[in-house]
């Protein structure tokens, strides 16, 4: 963004709310007149035939901006991605633990990536691992849903399941 004598242009429009007649001017008559009011002279679209300019105080006009910027940062959704671990041979208790904390983590609008984890021969149980997770994808139904099917990677197979959409009233 270049301001005052960056600005290399021989004419530009000059547009806002400081200025009087909005038009097109030689660049030396925008600089008196962004001078007379004790302003800067900011080239808004240097893409424009001739470039966009506006007559603003330009230490205002950046902390007006970081502060929009700021507010859209805010106002944007994050997504956290939990992860819970299982074994091949996950007895029940410790299932309806895991069962209830990816529940809370569905809830709460994150991401929950379960996966099993196959040590040394266990990996010849992965059928049973495919049936854990698709119990828990089953289980999580009503609060989450399957963004891929259960797929093994090396001694890992993991399914990744994410919060349904809350209706708006």
């Amino acid at each position: 963004m270049k301001i005052n004598t960056e600005i290399t242009a021989k004419e530009v429009r000059i547009v806002g709310e400081n200025v009087e007649t909005p038009g097109v001017f030689p660049i030396s008559v925008a600089l008196s007149m962004a001078e007379s009011q004790s302003l800067d002279l900011v080239e808004i679209s240097p893409n424009a035939e001739p470039p966009v300019c506006r007559i603003v105080d330009f230490q205002k006009y950046l902390y007006q901006q970081k502060k929009k910027q700021k507010e859209i940062k805010d106002k944007a959704v994050r997504i956290e991605l939990k992860e819970i671990r299982f074994g091949p041979n996950t007895d029940e208790h410790d299932y309806q633990f895991k069962l209830k904390h990816a529940r809370n983590f569905l809830e709460s609008g994150d991401k929950v990536k379960a996966f099993v984890f196959f040590k040394g021969r266990s990996i010849l149980f992965s059928q049973q691992g495919e049936i854990l997770l698709l119990r828990l994808a089953n289980d999580l139904e009503d609060v989450g849903k399957i963004e891929f099917m259960p797929k093994l990677e090396g001694k890992r197979m993991m399914i990744i399941i994410v919060p349904k959409q809350k209706k708006n009233k």
